[in-house]
């Protein structure tokens, strides 16, 4: 009997809405509204804490934090033994975070997406492209000033 094919579960390449289209992507968030998203194994016990001293720093730098997302890796019994296969190097995230943080960008019409972790050149790209808006590493952020 014949099978449905199943659904490409890659995300969309996604156009940016016509206000970000004109945007350039900036290192520093003077005025900007950005999510904030974290990436934390089950090891990091103080992530709140991270989340909390990185919007802190962001608001000090005159960028309005309009959401906040948390991935953690390791905590729940798949999670764990998942723990030893790669994480989505292409991303960071899993599939249904990006999806969720994609969402809160188009809501929010947020200027851009700083991460707490460290992102590479191709991350970012990948990123920006599925988020329709810049990508960039807090560390960026603050090596900026």
């Amino acid at each position: 009997m014949h099978q449905p094919r199943r659904r490409d579960r890659r995300l969309p390449r996604r156009v940016p809405s016509v206000s970000a289209r004109g945007r350039t992507p900036r290192r520093t968030p003077d005025g900007a509204d950005v999510v904030l998203v974290g990436y934390f194994s089950a090891k990091e016990k103080d992530f709140e804490g991270r989340m909390t001293s990185a919007a802190t720093a962001l608001v000090a730098r005159g960028a309005r934090v309009v959401a906040q997302f948390v991935q953690r890796r390791g905590v729940s019994d798949g999670g764990v033994r998942k723990m030893s296969l790669p994480y989505s190097s292409r991303t960071l995230l899993s599939y249904g975070k990006v999806r969720e943080v994609a969402q809160a960008c188009d809501q929010a019409d947020a200027d851009a997406v700083v991460f707490v972790a460290a992102l590479t050149g191709r991350q970012q790209r990948a990123l920006a492209g599925m988020l329709g808006c810049p990508a960039v590493s807090l560390s960026d952020v603050l090596a900026a000033d």
